[in-house]
């Protein structure tokens, strides 16, 4: 009975080490293929898609640019309160209208203000390059 035993116990510690050296094989694996890759960075707007400049002015989906007279507030404030309840960013140039993806802090400085865009349109969408004010 002892002599069993003894190698059930060997068995066992043999298969609890061929598993521990699998298990380190398999990590070392992932951590190798999970490295640096050699690919460029993708950048936000597609190569193909060439930066233009559009005038206009920022303000909420909501409320477009018209801003209603009965809360009191300036189109400043009323497109940064709208923005804050989830709506979007968006430049009115005229009959157009383009949401705007860009960096959330220049774009609510400019809110309510006329604007200089410079930026890759997708369809009806502004990635924002740059933005300058009083233009």
């Amino acid at each position: 009975m002892k002599g069993n035993r003894f190698w059930i116990e060997i068995i066992t510690l043999c298969a609890g080490v061929a598993f521990g050296l699998a298990l380190a094989i398999v990590c070392a694996a992932v951590v190798a293929s999970s490295g640096p890759t050699l690919e460029p960075p993708q950048s936000a707007a597609p190569p193909s898609v060439r930066q233009q400049t559009y005038v206009g002015m920022v303000t909420c989906s909501r409320c477009l640019a018209r801003h209603s007279a009965k809360i009191g507030a300036t189109a400043t404030d009323c497109a940064r309160v709208c923005i804050r309840d989830g709506a979007k960013f968006t430049l009115v140039d005229g009959d157009q209208t383009y949401l705007l993806e860009g960096d959330p802090a220049a774009l609510k400085r400019v809110a309510g203000e006329r604007v200089r865009i410079v930026g890759a349109c997708n369809r009806e969408t502004i990635t924002v390059a740059s933005v300058a004010a009083g233009t």
